[in-house]
């Protein structure tokens, strides 16, 4: 494992330069905020030694290195999934190398149902902390020490001042972001209404495919995290409707922009 994430940091190395300190990853429908990064060179997935490939619509598969807010960003437009059939190790993949190329940021997209009351389509959520309901864990196996420790305390998974500049930011700009508990479930059906009534009962606030797995191992990896959901469904009792991937991505667009303007200013100010 950790001959393969040299070799594939190495890889990098050559093709970047100069090594940004932040890294971010682009979920459904927000692939196109790469749109923002400037003077970008991309690398499809499939020229990576050892990354997986991306197989969902809506999930490029390319890394991209350029700036967005006058920095320079690492940028993964297309993440992997455990539905796919990957292991937890082939999801996290990424992560590791971006650990061996020294990010310090990590900044994590999603789209998610929301199922709290207060959350309508197209709104955005700072997720504060979330419940792993995924059936394997991304740290299963034999814990290598130059890696992380045994044990990751995860009480602040989420970066305090990170989300605290978010709002910040949010309040200037006039955006209206949410805040809440993410919920992770392996998918790829969506939920049935029990199933969201369950989760709201539970803690949560949103539901999603993906995202923390990558927040387990940034945090054993010593990173600082900040993640979004774009609230793309309603998983609430009364505003269930049925739901497509395509509406998912439509939704996720939508508030695209907004999201765009939070990332490009928290990433001129860390």
């Amino acid at each position: 494992m950790l001959e393969t994430i040299k070799q594939t940091a190495d890889y990098l190395k050559g093709k970047i330069g100069e090594i940004p300190n932040t890294a971010i990853i682009l979920g459904t429908g927000l692939g196109e905020l790469a749109n923002e990064i400037e003077e970008k060179n991309e690398i499809p997935y499939t020229e990576i030694p050892n990354f997986p490939v991306s197989t969902v619509e809506g999930h490029s598969g390319k890394l991209i290195i350029g700036t967005l807010g006058g920095k320079k960003v690492l940028a993964m437009q297309g993440r992997f999934h455990y539905y796919e059939g990957y292991n937890m190790q082939e999801v996290t993949f990424p992560i590791r190398v971006f650990q061996a190329l020294g990010i310090e940021y990590l900044f994590v997209s999603n789209a998610a149902g929301g199922m709290n009351s207060s959350f309508d389509v197209g709104d955005i959520m700072l997720i504060e902390d979330h419940i792993n309901f995924f059936p394997e864990h991304p740290l299963r196996g034999k814990n290598f020490e130059e890696l992380g420790t045994r044990f990751p305390d995860m009480s602040a998974a989420y970066d305090k001042e990170l989300r605290q500049m978010a709002m910040d930011i949010a309040k200037e700009k006039n955006i209206k972001l949410q805040h809440g508990v993410y919920v992770g479930v392996q998918g790829p059906t969506f939920e049935t209404p029990a199933e969201y009534n369950f989760f709201r009962i539970m803690g949560g606030d949103a539901v999603g495919m993906s995202t923390v797995p990558e927040v387990i191992v940034a945090n054993h990896a010593k990173m600082r995290v900040l993640a979004f959901s774009i609230i793309t469904d309603l998983g609430v009792l009364g505003k269930i409707v049925e739901v497509s991937h395509e509406e998912v991505q439509e939704a996720a667009k939508i508030a695209q922009p907004m999201m765009a303007e939070i990332m490009r200013t928290i990433i001129q100010r860390v």
